[in-house]
């Protein structure tokens, strides 16, 4: 049955059953609800039940809110808050019965109508829970639903924390969070149930038995009170503890296995709410760690990246051309990028061009550009990318696979900083910082002859060295999940994380192919996932591509023989001395000398 409820003067919960098709509200004893309030106009408002929607409409002009917004007429829903006058009615589909309401007669039916309405009500919280709200504000919600099971006039919900209970919800009748002043809960009720994890219900606490001599009781003044806990797989989390101040006998045992029954069930859903809490702020924790683990767009915080960094950030400045070398796949444009976007040439262009995926005859044009008519196929005036960087930066990728011509042009560009198109004769200047990476050994490829030593130092002014992924140690972690981020958003993916195990396979293998590899490797692992975690398996890392592990004993043995060496090169290959300053026989230097 459709209710009105609202707080009467002494703070007991009033009831009026609408039975009728029209019901008025007003000041004047003609409507079937009468308030003495003087904002209250004679004949207020009407709620009209037209056979499947109730509707409530303000009469003659007076003021009429819903849920705190001004309304004309519109459609009551279950919980709607409606405000006439100053007095506060809560609409409700279904009656919740109470103590001091309920039926004599039908105390069963009573009692399944509130559990049914609380599991109702627990419902639409874990709805609610699963759609990511916030948690706050759930538990909040949870506190009203049980104060409107119960007929309290407050509620309070109770959370461990380092052993110790910690009001961290406390809500009125009004659906309003109340003060810390009147947050004063009885301590020996709280302790017998923390001590007997037992729902307690107090009708009088003034004239209990058990309690009334309790300090907290006495000074508090409490009359009704029940207070049930939260258990988790046989642990206390927390407790739901509901009163009232002024009206005594309002619980009785129907009250309590209503707050038992919905207790039982809220433990689950409150551990829940904590959990996604904490995991919204674990990821956040994350999301802050990964900012401090990047630079510019490069991701790493070891030891070998971040000196890295600071050469970056010493060079970026310099007007210098930088030679950056490195495997394939260890980032070097990226490493580019970031100079160029520290530099004074920030706002100008920054044109990258990889020199192994141009054909060699027409590489010149590409770089220096051509007119019309320069060559068949010539049909318009082509601009060169070292005009297309001018005032900002040029990078050229894989330098070393540029032919011997093309060479002493470039060369000649970079001393003079004057280009020729193709087909013309006329000199344009250009203003470009020159930045180039390799993955070859460009002074293996000088002594071969298949690279000039002046270019090479006109390009090596400063020299940055990327190490490859498998010198990175955790990067390769962090790396791996800021790309699985990344890669299960645009795919849409419902892919979250990676197993324990794939983790552990991730920073064991050795990446030949480094960050490219990695990408690869983790955007099929995502589409072809079966659920929202990826293995190693998925990977396919599995135990035959991660290196063997030594034995403690021979892993050992290499050290001690390694050190040996380099003490032997640091004192001139003299054994005795080595022996006297490792503290050891000679005897043992001549052995592991044998073994080399």
């Amino acid at each position: 049955m459709p209710v009105l409820t609202w707080l009467s003067a002494n703070t007991r919960r009033s009831v009026y059953r609408i039975v009728k098709s029209i019901t008025t509200i007003g000041a004047s004893v003609g409507n079937d609800l009468v308030f003495d309030d003087v904002h209250l106009a004679d004949f207020h408002a009407q709620i009209v039940f037209d056979g499947r929607d109730f509707h409530i409409s303000e009469i003659g002009g007076a003021p009429l809110s819903v849920n705190g917004k001004t309304r004309r007429r519109t459609r009551l829903a279950h919980e709607d808050r409606i405000s006439v006058g100053q007095m506060e009615l809560f609409f409700s589909l279904l009656e919740i019965p109470t103590a001091a309401d309920a039926d004599a007669d039908q105390p069963a039916a009573n009692q399944q109508q509130a559990e049914l309405l609380g599991l109702q009500r627990l419902q639409s919280f874990s709805d609610d829970l699963m759609n990511q709200g916030d948690t706050a504000s759930l538990l909040e919600k949870l506190m009203d639903a049980v104060i409107d099971l119960t007929g309290a006039a407050k509620g309070f919900l109770l959370l461990f924390e380092h052993g110790e209970p910690h009001v961290k919800v406390a809500r009125n009748l009004r659906r309003e969070n109340l003060s810390p002043a009147v947050c004063n809960l009885s301590d020996s009720i709280i302790a017998q149930v923390v001590a007997t994890k037992t729902a307690v219900i107090v009708s009088d606490a003034q004239s209990d038995a058990q309690f009334s001599s309790a300090e907290s009781v006495i000074n508090l003044r409490l009359s009704s009170v029940m207070c049930a806990p939260l258990v988790t797989k046989g642990r206390l989390m927390g407790l739901i503890y509901v009163g009232n101040d002024t009206i005594s006998g309002l619980f009785e045992s129907q009250s309590l296995d209503i707050l038992k029954v919905f207790a039982a069930q809220a433990a689950l859903l409150v551990q829940n709410a904590l959990w996604v809490d904490e995991l919204k702020t674990r990821n956040e924790s994350l999301s802050h760690d990964l900012q401090q683990q990047r630079f510019g767009e490069i991701i790493g915080a070891s030891a070998a990246m971040n000196e890295v960094f600071r050469q970056v950030e010493k060079v970026a400045a310099a007007e210098v051309s930088v030679l950056i070398g490195g495997e394939t796949g260890t980032g070097k444009e990226l490493i580019a990028r970031e100079i160029h976007r520290r530099s004074s040439r920030a706002v100008g262009p920054f044109i990258s061009i990889n020199c192994g995926a141009v054909p060699e005859n027409l590489m010149e044009s590409e770089f220096f550009g051509h007119v019309r008519g320069a060559f068949t196929g010539a049909d318009a005036t082509h601009t060169g990318k070292f005009q297309a960087a001018n005032g900002g930066t040029l990078f050229l990728d894989e330098i070393g696979e540029m032919p011997l011509a093309l060479q002493v042009k470039l060369l000649r560009v970079l001393q003079e900083r004057q280009i020729v198109k193709v087909g013309a004769t006329k000199v344009e200047d250009i203003d470009v910082r020159v930045l180039a990476a390799s993955n070859r050994d460009l002074e293996a490829e000088i002594a071969a002859g298949r690279f000039r030593e002046d270019l090479y130092y006109r390009l090596n002014v400063i020299h940055i060295m990327l190490p490859p992924l498998r010198e990175r140690g955790d990067d390769t972690v962090v790396l791996a999940r800021y790309l699985l981020g990344r890669f299960a958003a645009e795919l849409k993916s419902p892919v979250k994380g990676f197993t324990p195990g794939a983790v552990t396979a991730v920073r064991k293998h050795p990446w030949p192919g480094n960050v490219r590899e990695m990408e690869n490797r983790i955007k099929k692992a995502i589409i072809l996932a079966d659920g929202s975690l990826i293995g190693a398996a998925d990977l396919d890392l599995v135990d035959a591509d991660l290196p063997p592990l030594q034995s403690l004993a021979d892993a050992r043995e290499d050290f001690q023989r390694q050190y040996i060496l380099q003490a032997l090169a640091r004192n001139g290959g003299n054994r005795t001395k080595t022996a006297q300053e490792l503290d050891v026989d000679p005897r043992t230097i001549y052995r592991y000398l044998e073994k080399v």
